[in-house]
């Protein structure tokens, strides 16, 4: 895709950045205040359960945690397991990477935190048009932060409301919906497409393993799925 002309400058691409994230960033009050409950229950102390969510700054892969944290399961297995939900990160960063071309490093690692999926999904598009570097930046990092203290306020507003809120009120339904928002628009292509078919389908047929093994399992099929979709795309448009 070729670069298009926009207004230049950090300030002019973070308000871009911000219009654009707005509508996407309600869905991560509910899915915050679920993981501040979660880690609560799994009797994390408030201290605790901060430390964590400064620390990881991965709802998906504190979720799929905190069960094996709770029944004292192996070191490795935990790790394993964040590493393998948040394996669509080395994805995703593949993918938005030419998007801060012109970048020194600090401004990268700083990016590279704050990226998630809803960054990901607002940002990608516009950042392969634009050519200003500073514009870039902005656009992303703002939205990025914004998206952090979202996330640190209602995680920490879900830390002191565990065994307050209703459990009638179904917030981990909520948060489910508003994760389904974000993987719609990213499913458009096929390999991702059939990475998320092979994904969730793998993650139901194998939900009764032993230690939420059928989890991992499923993310590890779904990307290789999808890594053969995509090898298959390829060949075909070349032949």
């Amino acid at each position: 895709m070729s670069p298009v002309s926009s207004p230049t400058g950090f300030l002019a691409g973070a308000r871009a950045g911000l219009t654009a994230f707005m509508p996407a960033s309600v869905g991560l009050i509910p899915w915050a205040l679920v993981v501040g409950m979660a880690m609560i229950s799994a009797g994390f102390t408030p201290l605790e359960a901060m430390g964590m969510n400064i620390i990881v700054f991965a709802g998906t892969a504190q979720l799929g945690t905190l069960p094996l944290i709770a029944d004292h399961a192996p070191l490795w297995l935990i790790v394993a397991t964040a590493l393998a939900l948040n394996l669509r990160f080395v994805i995703f960063s593949a993918g938005i990477a030419p998007g801060f071309r012109g970048m020194n490093r600090s401004a990268r690692w700083l990016c590279g935190h704050l990226l998630t999926d809803g960054t990901f999904a607002v940002c990608y598009d516009k950042m392969m048009q634009v050519d200003d570097a500073r514009w870039r930046f902005g656009y992303f990092v703002a939205p990025g932060l914004w998206s952090w203290l979202l996330w640190q306020s209602f995680a920490l507003a879900g830390i002191f409301a565990a065994g307050v809120i209703p459990k009638t009120w179904s917030l981990e339904f909520m948060a489910t919906i508003a994760l389904i928002v974000l993987l719609v628009p990213m499913a458009k292509s096929r390999p991702m497409l059939v990475a998320a078919l092979v994904g969730g389908t793998s993650a139901t047929l194998l939900r009764g393993m032993p230690l939420r093994l059928g989890v991992v399992t499923a993310i590890c099929l779904g990307i290789a799925a999808g890594f053969a979709a995509e090898n298959w795309q390829d060949a075909q448009e070349k032949a």
